[in-house]
């Protein structure tokens, strides 16, 4: 088998299907554990987990280890094995992104699945299980989102507006830098919209949004499904300094920000 870009972006169709499989998969897991009186604990960085995240890791792991077991895995509830730097290509798996959100329980929360090849977010799925909605693209072949309940599939664009501006933010992480942002583009933005989990990135990418900027420090499975699918929607995803954003790096924290935008004009840093 062939181990470049040229292969993966022939059969990114087989790929991307797989992906949706398991995101659908581990989304149905997580819809019954949701309807029961679940556990909630910390981690070392005192952020919630539940049996919810594992489950749903290791159904999506063990299907990715089957069907692309030379491919690297990189996922926020298994242990980091550093082998994967050696590896072209790398699955960034968030199995339960928004578990703030889940443990909420306002359905804010979704699956993230994706692929990068030399350090660059090249297929991204993201399933939002309460809703049904399954959002994926592939790099140079467009964004889409599917609604599961009818079938139906839209292509995605973000939008061309450079005022009356939506801004999206956290739900759970909203920040002083945000709001001062915030104060300084008052006359462009008609809207304030908070989000969970990485539902934010898909709703500039759907159009639903115009900008999001995200300070303060971020894991490299939270922003990759995102960024694939809101750059092959039209949009722009940078770091704070304006540097490419890059996965598969030895330090998985992305300590700069980044902002996800539909036009150069609204980059505001």
């Amino acid at each position: 088998m062939s181990m470049d870009w040229g292969y993966v972006k022939y059969t990114n169709g087989i790929v991307l299907n797989i992906l949706k499989n398991l995101a659908t998969q581990a989304g149905q897991a997580i819809m019954g554990i949701y309807a029961t009186d679940f556990a909630v604990q910390s981690k070392e960085d005192n952020s919630p987990v539940t049996i919810a995240d594992q489950t749903a890791n290791d159904m999506i792991t063990k299907g990715l280890k089957k069907y692309f077991p030379k491919y690297a895995i990189l996922s926020e509830e298994a242990k980091d094995d550093l082998t994967r730097l050696m590896n072209d290509y790398c699955f960034l798996v968030d199995p339960l992104d928004g578990t703030k959100e889940f443990v909420k329980r306002n359905g804010q929360f979704t699956v993230s699945i994706a692929l990068t090849y030399k350090n660059r977010s090249v297929l991204g799925v993201i399933y939002a299980p309460v809703m049904q909605q399954m959002y994926y693209a592939a790099k140079g072949d467009g964004a889409y989102l599917k609604d599961l309940a009818t079938g139906a599939v839209k292509k995605l664009s973000v939008t061309n507006k450079l005022n009356e501006l939506i801004w999206v933010g956290s739900e759970s992480h909203s920040s002083a830098k945000e709001e001062e942002l915030i104060a300084q583009h008052r006359s462009l933005i008609s809207e304030v919209i908070q989000v969970g989990s990485s539902l934010k990135g898909c709703m500039v990418a759907e159009g639903k949004a115009d900008v999001y900027y995200r300070f303060g420090v971020t894991a490299e499975w939270d922003t990759a499904a995102m960024q694939c699918i809101v750059e092959a929607a039209g949009g722009i995803c940078r770091q704070m300094d304006g540097s490419e954003m890059l996965y598969n790096r030895k330090h998985h924290l992305q300590e700069k920000g980044f902002y996800m935008v539909n036009r150069k004009e609204n980059i505001w840093v």
